[in-house]
């Protein structure tokens, strides 16, 4: 109670119990831990409740290309550093993604007919179905008008394809279909990416229309915004 904390169980009829506090702020954890650690007239030793769990073998996609990813899974060779990696197959145990997160790719646009990515772009489910895709009607309001996989904010457009490649390229880092035996794997084997183009055929875009990509993203349900 001093501490602000609550006994969840009690081990047996041993004076060991499971005790959790009311503030689970990180900081508060640890201060109080710090505390409880040193022993007092009360508690004499206090440790986190910690999360066993199996370990599991690492995850290697089926991608044809997945070998050349060294920044993904790095085995050595050909004067690369063995594990200079991001340990991907070893994230991958325990999550590969989710379709229900939504990623904006704020730059030249995606390609949206490419296999590997076709699969994993975000719809605009207030555009799309009964012919909402092409009636040229602001279906839902958000001020876009047939913004079914994103916009085009440096032609003022609804294609947010890409004519230039880098985006397409960052796409495929974060979110190329994995597991589907062809071409890479993204971080994200399964995530929405939403195209928010404002970079030109050139490379180049303005300020101004990487702000409202941002203020797009923020407002149509994107978890996170990639502004490479």
């Amino acid at each position: 109670a001093r501490e602000g904390a609550h006994i969840r169980r009690q081990v047996g009829r041993r004076a060991l119990y499971l005790v959790a506090l009311k503030d689970a702020r990180p900081e508060t954890f640890d201060a109080a831990l710090s505390r409880w650690s040193k022993g007092d007239s009360i508690i004499d030793h206090a440790e986190p409740d910690h999360i066993a769990q199996i370990n599991s073998a690492p995850v290697i996609p089926n991608d044809t290309q997945f070998g050349e990813q060294w920044n993904m899974h790095n085995t050595g060779g050909s004067g690369k550093t063995a594990d200079a990696d991001i340990d991907a197959p070893e994230a991958w145990t325990i999550t590969t993604g989710s379709s229900n997160v939504v990623l904006a790719v704020i730059d030249s646009g995606i390609d949206l007919t490419h296999p590997d990515l076709q699969g994993n772009l975000w719809t605009n489910t207030g555009e799309s179905g009964d012919g909402k895709e092409t009636d040229g009607i602001d279906n839902d309001g958000n001020g876009y008008v047939d913004d079914v996989h994103g916009w085009n904010f440096s032609e003022g457009t609804n294609s947010p394809d890409d004519d230039h490649g880098h985006g397409s390229h960052v796409a495929g880092t974060i979110g190329a279909i994995g597991g589907n035996s062809a071409g890479i794997a993204g971080v994200c084997h399964s995530v929405q990416l939403m195209a928010l183009k404002f970079l030109d055929v050139t490379g180049s875009g303005t300020d101004s229309d990487a702000i409202e990509a941002i203020a797009y993203a923020t407002d149509n349900g994107a978890f996170a915004t990639n502004n490479s």
